[in-house]
């Protein structure tokens, strides 16, 4: 397998759904447009988290890879995402999008189960060994019930096509003891921050760059503010980040992704609706949000009022 360098912002990317609640094609197209021509996404994750994975069945979450695919048309890296708690239902998912075509595959800790470290390190090695896929570990304990212990990581590190993993524990404890477990034992695997809040001191304890959801409004600023860690201009990336906060928190003060979808609506951009059990912004929610894409000039005033 060529070596893996794949860094800054990689953007999970929506699913827009119609008025009835189906798959939006157009949109998704248009929406995968944006995040690489005016957001500078360095690769498009489909069926993440943000991307309302569980409410999509089978046919309807290989339809969004393929579609994402033909859009991006092979001006950024493909990673889908295709993990679950069923080991097999995730190594089947796996061949079916390295067959359709994707650069990678991002895989959820299994979740609902609640299995041992040494369970969750053997449905990782299960996956890797069925796919010659690049793989990107997800770490997510808030809803998977499980982390992926560090120790555990490292393991699979050894792995040749796990090459990463997408950190949203929300502990820069964690990132540290992680990245200097993998540090001491000569690995060379990519940390990505998916928790947004956390991306500045997460690039400077030697992260390859972002997950970020918040890349559907803060695209540019997140990568800029990943090139400027790496140039060592802490000070100007440190901006970036205390500047972009407030709309961060604003993003996520709803479950993910409501604040996307409405901010990119707002924005003039067809979101569309979520499906349940997620539900819109409530007014409070709102208020919020426009406050802070208006502080930061990412929508005026007047915008979709």
């Amino acid at each position: 397998m060529p070596e893996w360098d794949l860094k800054g912002c990689l953007i999970p990317v929506i699913t827009p759904f119609g008025p009835g609640g189906e798959v939006d094609e157009a949109a998704l197209r248009r929406i995968v447009d944006y995040l690489i021509d005016e957001q500078d996404a360095d690769a498009i994750i489909p069926c993440g988290t943000t991307g309302e994975s569980p409410t999509l069945d089978h046919r309807e979450h290989l339809r969004v890879i393929e579609v994402v695919l033909e859009q991006a048309d092979g001006r950024v890296p493909v990673i889908a995402g295709t993990g679950s708690n069923s080991t097999a239902e995730a190594v089947e998912m796996t061949r079916q999008a390295e067959r359709m075509g994707v650069q990678g595959s991002l895989q959820v800790c299994p979740y609902y189960n609640r299995p041992s470290q040494e369970g969750i390190f053997r449905h990782f090695q299960e996956v890797a060994v069925s796919t010659s896929l690049p793989l990107i570990l997800y770490n997510i304990p808030a809803r998977t019930g499980r982390p992926i212990e560090p120790e555990t990581v490292v393991r699979l590190a050894a792995i040749e096509n796990i090459v990463g993993i997408k950190d949203a524990s929300g502990s820069i404890q964690y990132a540290s003891t992680l990245m200097e477990a993998l540090r001491r034992e000569g690995r060379r695997f990519h940390v990505y921050s998916g928790e947004d809040a956390l991306t500045f001191p997460i690039l400077c304890l030697g992260g390859m760059g972002c997950v970020a959801a918040v890349g559907h409004v803060l695209g540019r600023e997140f990568s800029s503010m990943c090139r400027l860690v790496w140039e060592g201009r802490l000070e100007e990336a440190r901006d970036i980040h205390f500047r972009v906060l407030p709309l961060v928190e604003a993003l996520f003060c709803e479950p993910n992704p409501a604040g996307f979808k409405q901010a990119l609506n707002w924005m003039g951009l067809p979101a569309g609706t979520l499906r349940l059990p997620l539900l819109e912004m409530s007014e409070n929610g709102r208020r919020k949000l426009r406050e802070a894409l208006v502080a930061l000039g990412k929508l005026r005033p007047e915008d979709g009022a």
